[in-house]
């Protein structure tokens, strides 16, 4: 599987990356599904201290132990479980995020994080002091690079502007092209990656399409335009499976390093690695793509 450079950094991450979110807490399970990943070449695993109250990275530091010097593990923070885990709270401080990490480290049975990401960030954190922790644990050697998850513009145009980081991993889909106008272009000028989640957005861009589909929409995509637009997708990419296009239309973006999915089961990984291996999509197909689709844009977090 090829690989591709994130932002200005050293690292190199696999074309797909593999969301570690979906695995479970079933280690028998999950070292499977990691290890079908590593067999399909994907060396890039993207996990939080949000999932699964902790455990998920304890997972992938399990399955991951004797092969740390082959793998990317990116890893996120921010999101501060209450005492009696019935809900967190949001925690961009220095103290935080200094703690954060030696807690990840510690989980993931490593010494160090290739990638280390704000799990959100709004307009009204204390910034500088976000950005001042991630410059500081990079110093110190705990993480090799930094960046953020966010789908807020204004939030994305501090980073920019204001850090070091780079990578953000951002929401992007045929479904959800909001990033197209201003996150990506921003990015590639900068000299930044994206990395993309949502590809299949919830399902709709799979061989299951409507029956995914939610009666409210998705997105500013009303249920009835889905009931005509899922179909004629399928039908103008007929030589694709609507999953192969999804991802395809992803990586066909100069600013997207990778794109990173979920698996549950080892056929999932095959299939994913499968559709990020095929053909790129043609000008055709993606022209077609866009004409067919909206042109969507964020309404929010200006």
């Amino acid at each position: 599987m090829r690989k591709n450079k994130l932002g200005n950094s050293s690292l190199e991450v696999s074309a797909l990356g593999l969301g570690c979110m979906s695995l479970g807490t079933d280690l028998d399970k999950a070292r499977l599904i990691i290890d079908a990943a590593l067999d399909e070449g994907i060396t890039y695993f993207d996990t939080a201290d949000l999932y699964d109250f902790g455990e998920n990275e304890r997972i992938v530091g399990e399955c991951l132990k004797g092969r740390r010097d082959k793998v990317i593990i990116a890893t996120k923070a921010g999101n501060r479980w209450s005492a009696d885990q019935s809900g967190w709270n949001w925690d961009p401080s220095k103290e935080h995020i200094k703690q954060a990490v030696k807690d990840s480290l510690k989980r993931l049975q490593t010494d160090y994080i290739d990638l280390y990401q704000l799990h959100g960030g709004t307009i009204n954190d204390p910034i500088d002091e976000t950005i001042e922790a991630f410059e500081e644990l990079k110093a110190e050697g705990l993480i090799r690079y930094y960046g953020i998850s966010s789908i807020r513009p204004n939030v994305v145009r501090e980073y920019v502007d204001r850090s070091g980081m780079v990578s953000v991993m951002v929401q992007y889909s045929m479904l959800d092209r909001r990033p197209e106008e201003e996150i990506l272009p921003l990015l590639e000028r900068s000299g930044m990656s994206a990395v993309t989640r949502g590809t299949v957005a919830k399902g709709l861009l799979s061989g299951r399409m409507l029956e995914k589909a939610s009666e409210k929409g998705f997105l500013d995509y009303q249920y009835e335009e889905l009931r005509e637009l899922l179909p004629a997708l399928k039908e103008k990419l007929a030589a694709r499976p609507l999953e192969e296009a999804a991802i395809q239309y992803n990586l066909a973006h100069p600013a997207v390093a990778a794109v990173v999915a979920g698996a549950s089961s080892v056929e999932q990984v095959k299939k994913n690695a499968s559709a990020v291996r095929a053909e790129p999509l043609s000008y055709e197909e993606i022209s077609l793509i866009r004409e067919l689709t909206k042109a969507n844009v964020y309404a929010e977090h200006r």
